[in-house]
């Protein structure tokens, strides 16, 4: 059974960083392209992030320069670091594993 478990979710202010960690079992994590992305409030899902096998990177321009992602193929981990963080961050961030599998999502909150 695949799992994606997302943590590392929470509130923070303006600026500060949050690491969130995406826990894959059940799949070939070294052979999956992993995948962030986010909802944020009345917003459709959007994508933010992929990290391939190759361990070649992509961000969505709004936040380039500001959140790292990055894996650990001996963990069957995927990380997003996240700093200076806005308002505009806010949201239920997601992880999906290869085509087709998604976690249940971690809520990441901004104030201002």
């Amino acid at each position: 059974q695949v799992q994606l478990v997302e943590s590392g979710g929470g509130l923070v202010q303006t600026g500060g960083s949050l690491r969130l960690s995406c826990a894959a079992s059940g799949i070939a994590f070294d052979m999956a392209n992993m995948f962030w992305y986010r909802q944020r409030p009345g917003q459709e899902r959007e994508w933010v992030a992929t990290i391939t096998t190759g361990g070649n990177t992509m961000t969505v321009p709004s936040v380039k320069g500001r959140f790292t992602v990055s894996r650990d193929n001996a963990k069957n981990t995927m990380y997003l670091q996240m700093d200076n963080l806005k308002p505009e961050d806010t949201g239920i961030y997601f992880c999906r594993g290869g085509s087709t599998y998604w976690g249940q999502g971690t809520q990441v909150t901004v104030s201002s």
